[in-house]
Order: C-alpha cells, then structure tokens, then sequence
C-alpha cells in the first residue's frame, strides 16, 4: 500500500473518511434544498423522529419521508454505482478516460426506453398493463445489458477478449443507437417526444420508494463485487502479461467488470435516465487525491460519486425553483470542462 501513496497524497483511510463527510454533508444539504425549504433544526427533529417511529402528518413530515428522502437515498446509489462502474471501466481500459458509456450500456438503455415510449403500445399493447409503471425501467434495464452482452461477444476473439475492439464496437453501437434515437424523435407525438427527451436529460424526480429499494439492493451489490476485483485491477494496470505472471486471470476479470458495470449501470441509467460524467470524473478525482491504489478507488468513487449527484440534485432542485433543472444537463455543464481538462493532461496517453 505504501508503494502506492505519495507523500503529497492522502492516506487511503483519511481519503476513504474524508468520502463519507463528504456523502453526509451533501446528504444533509439536499434534504434542506428544494421549493419547499426545511431549516436544518427542523431537518434534525425530523430526523430524529423518524428513527424513533413518532411520525406526524405534517407538511415536514410529509414532503421529506415521501418526496425528499427517497429522492436522495437514489442519489447516493446512483451516484455510487455510476462512479463505481466508472473506476472498474478505466482500471479495465488501463486508461483515465475511460467511461461506462463506452460500451454502450447508456445508448442501449436510452434506445430501448424510447422504443417503450413511441412504439411500445403498438408493438406489445399488453406490456403496460401486465408491468405498470415499471415497465420503461424494465425495457431500458434490458436495453443496456442487452447491448453490452452483444459488444462483449463481438470483442472475443481466440486470445480472449479484445478491449481495443470492444472500444471500437461501443462506438459503433452508440452511434447506431443514436440514430435510432433521432428516428423515433422523429415519428414520436409532441406528448412522446417530451417524455423521450425528460428521461434523456437524467432526473431524480420520480424516485418511490418500491425503485428506490431495487436500486439500492443493486448497486450494494455491485459494488460490494467491484471490491473483490481491486487486487486483480491493480495488476492488470501494470500490463495482461504481467498480471498473467503474477497469478490474476485477466479474461475472468474483464468478464467480471463488463457484468458488474453493465447491472449497476443499467439499473440506475434505467430508474433516472441518463445522467453523464459523473462516472468519468469521480475516479479521476480519487487517484488524484488518494492515489492509483484500486482498494482506495473503488470505495473512494463509489462516495464522491453519490457527493456528486447529491450535490447536483441539490442545485438542480434549488437553481431555478420551484421548477427542476434536468440533472444530466446539470453534470454535463460540469463534467464537460472537467472532462476537457483531463483530456489535455492525458493527451499523450490517449
């Protein structure tokens, strides 16, 4: 471990706890923000009684256990997964830049929602009825992971799986799912095309507590997975042939990473729409501070991305009240010159 930290950097356990005040500080300032504000006394009494089970109806009570507090406990998970999915896709890549969108679990999940929007009546008219409202969640859930099985086929080859063809693929795919978009922008009615455009921009505002709970249970999971493959990771960063000499199977963990990404992804990109960069950007900022050590950047990502999304939540919900700014609009305006900044310092390795 002390190989891996630098004098300049912080300690994987001071950067580990730093992550979680940072996660609890943002949790707090998002449970305040929003059209209807809650003074921070009002926060810790309601806080407070809802640990203890004295729950009233009041307005408090009400817009915070059944609006607010599901809305950040889905913060905090897709913050969580997407930055955690980020990490492994970069440590996989061996390459900073890298994201999730890559391989095209976004634009799968985006192309199979808007599918659900436009033609899903006309195709399977019974689906609504048998799903509910779930059924946009199930159809883009099934999107990403549909899409990503197809570009981890297309990447094997007799060595085992080409990372640089599976690159090339996913942007092939996101090109092709981009199309797909564009035409269904195209035969959708205004209604169609509002709801095609609202789930794109990313949001939180339709958090319950049923998809909240499904999440959640997802993306500990994943995360709690992604753990098990730091060492290995760290490995791999020193090269395949060297991680191969020094006992780690680098095709099971390639397939391990493209699995774990591709749940947690799906399953946030599938409750909140798309939202962008905070995947790219929340591993970058752990290495810088803590180091390039996977057992710090996993868990590390997985806290500043849920700061992140929390944070932006906040302003999202607070910049333009008491309407809602989309989120993915939001980490975009954000992750764009971040993103641009990462590109000129790693110019020479990309």
């Amino acid at each position: 471990m002390s190989g891996l930290v630098s004098p300049a950097r912080l300690a994987p356990r001071s950067a580990l706890v730093l992550g979680l005040l940072l996660v609890a500080v943002a949790f707090l300032a998002g449970s305040a923000s929003g059209a209807y504000h809650i003074s921070p006394g009002q926060l810790l009494k309601l806080l407070g009684e809802a640990l203890s089970g004295s729950i009233t109806d009041s307005p408090e009570h009400l817009v915070f256990l059944n609006i607010r507090l599901p809305r950040l406990v889905l913060a905090v998970a897709a913050g969580a997964g997407l930055a955690m999915a980020g990490a492994l896709m970069q440590g996989m890549f061996r390459n900073p830049l890298a994201d999730p969108g890559l391989i095209g679990i976004s634009s799968g999940a985006a192309l199979a929602a808007g599918v659900a929007i436009v033609l899903g009546q006309r195709w399977f008219p019974d689906l609504p009825h048998s799903l509910g409202s779930w059924t946009l969640m199930v159809a883009a859930f099934l999107g990403g992971l549909t899409v990503t099985l197809a570009i981890y086929l297309f990447a094997q080859g007799p060595s085992g799986t080409h990372i640089g063809v599976m690159l090339l693929a996913g942007v092939a795919v996101n090109a092709l799912a981009g199309a797909g978009l564009g035409y269904l922008n195209f035969v959708a009615t205004d209604e169609q095309l509002r709801n095609i455009q609202f789930w794109l921009l990313g949001s939180l505002g339709g958090a319950r507590w049923s998809a909240v709970a499904l999440v959640a249970a997802v993306v500990g999971i994943t995360c709690a997975a992604g753990m098990a493959w730091a060492r290995p990771l760290n490995a791999i960063a020193l090269g395949e042939a060297q991680a191969e000499l020094l006992g780690v199977n680098v095709e099971r963990t390639k397939r391990a990473v493209v699995v774990i990404t591709a749940l947690a992804v799906g399953a946030v990109t599938a409750t909140t729409g798309i939202i962008s960069f905070v995947g790219l950007i929340a591993p970058h900022w752990v290495r810088l501070v803590a180091g390039p050590d996977h057992r710090v950047v996993l868990p590390g990502s997985a806290l500043l991305g849920a700061t992140l999304v929390l944070t932006a939540d906040a302003v999202a919900r607070t910049i333009v009240s008491p309407a809602e700014m989309p989120l993915g609009v939001l980490t975009a305006f954000i992750g764009g010159p971040m993103f641009l900044l990462m590109l000129r310092r790693f110019r020479g390795r990309v």
